[in-house]
């Protein structure tokens, strides 16, 4: 049992102030420990407001080292990079820094189903939650999305958290050990925050499974190369369940005459690909992994099926928003990386004005030239890196704008 979790009052520090940090600083103030937050900027108004309902000692604008460095343990908010300067000087003074995450699973006994990938986790994680809620179990839905863990334990148990985990909150992990780990796939992104090697950030990916043992089930995907030789090198303890939508597999998920097959048991799991309410092969491969989930929870499969035939999307993914004379508006924001944004160029299926821009992480976007030769005629840029992205499409289409 963690030492946090023993009635004696110590002293945890919050680095941070948005919706993990305070979520963090509620559930350590609730569970009697001594509790500072802070935070380099200025917080929004709800969560200053809810530091000032709790009573929570916090300070904004700057860090006071003394206060800090008089912790027991640092919970850092996933936004902030561990060669951040404050973070080094908490790391140098041998204090432990953890991620919200690990904080709260410390405080929860609940089935824990986290769910990683450089893409679809939100989808996928949205669509185990739906599954559960279809089957009335009672669950919450959080983690990168939504509401923090540590704000959900603080507010109510429940007998199963699905958790979206990003490569940031694995980070700082220490104990925390999911029951079901989804791996949805390993592609190049925030490489800014790995020393830009690829390797770094396929390391971070496989620490969801660092804890499991052969109780916990690792599900993954077959078909990336790059998770497949990440599990011959990090050996995870945990039962592997893969899924492909390449091959036929004797355990596991995969299609076969346009059907979702998972084979777990002598209990054959099967659903048409077109009853799908999410379209296109990427979503196909996610509903494969919610329903593999789902599966293994031991959860009925007509409500399986009626789950995965009635789930609305997520917001921001391949949104469609409005159509004017004719124009399809589609917003695809979630599309942070270069692998998201293939699939939403891969699934237009008419002449497309692309607008593009937010910041430049590390990332090749060779993979992407064929696809806007293809269905893009003209590029609106605006953000940080408007340049890169100019030179990098240059070459593709004649109509590019600047903002």
């Amino acid at each position: 049992m963690s030492w946090l979790r023993i009635n004696n009052k110590k002293r945890v520090v919050i680095l941070g102030g948005g919706m993990s940090g305070v979520g963090a600083a509620m559930l350590a103030t609730q569970r009697g420990h001594d509790v500072f937050l802070s935070d380099g900027g200025v917080l929004k108004d709800a969560f200053a407001k809810a530091l000032q309902d709790q009573h929570i000692p916090h300070e904004t604008g700057g860090h006071d080292i003394e206060q800090i460095l008089n912790a027991d343990v640092v919970v850092k908010s996933p936004g902030i990079p561990d060669n951040a300067t404050i973070v080094q000087k908490i790391i140098e003074a041998n204090i432990p820094v953890i991620s919200e995450i690990e904080f709260a699973s410390r405080f929860s006994d609940e089935v824990e189903i986290a769910i990683t990938g450089s893409n679809g986790k939100t989808t996928v994680t949205s669509l185990i939650g739906h599954i559960l809620q279809i089957a009335n179990y009672d669950v919450t839905i959080g983690g990168n999305i939504g509401q923090s863990y540590a704000a959900q334990v603080a507010e109510s148990p429940a007998e199963y958290r699905v958790l979206e985990v990003s490569s940031f909150q694995l980070d700082g992990i220490k104990t925390f050990k999911p029951n079901v780990a989804v791996i949805l796939n390993i592609t190049p992104d925030h490489l800014d925050r790995y020393d830009y090697k690829f390797e770094n950030y396929v390391a971070s990916k496989m620490r969801i499974a660092m804890n499991q043992d052969e109780n916990d089930f690792l599900i993954y995907n077959a078909d990336d190369p790059t998770i497949q030789e990440a599990i011959i090198q990090f050996k995870p303890k945990s039962k592997l369940v893969p899924f492909s939508m390449q091959q036929a597999l004797e355990y596991g998920a995969f299609i076969k005459d346009q059907q979702i097959n998972i084979n777990l048991d002598t209990n054959l799991f099967t659903m048409p690909i077109q009853k799908l309410s999410i379209k296109g092969q990427h979503n196909t491969a996610n509903a494969m992994a919610a329903a593999t989930t789902a599966k293994l929870l031991q959860i009925r499969k007509e409500t399986i099926r009626q789950s995965l035939a009635s789930f609305q999307g997520v917001e921001h993914r391949l949104e469609q928003v409005l159509k004017i004379n004719k124009v399809q508006y589609i917003n695809d924001s979630k599309a942070t990386n270069v692998n998201a944004t293939y699939y939403a160029l891969d699934s237009m299926e008419k002449p497309t004005v692309w607008i593009v821009g937010g910041v430049d992480k590390g990332n090749n976007y060779s993979d992407l030239f064929a696809l806007v030769n293809k269905n893009v005629k003209a590029i609106v840029c605006l953000g940080n890196d408007n340049s890169k992205i100019v030179e990098a499409f240059s070459g593709c289409v004649d109509n590019m704008v600047e903002t």
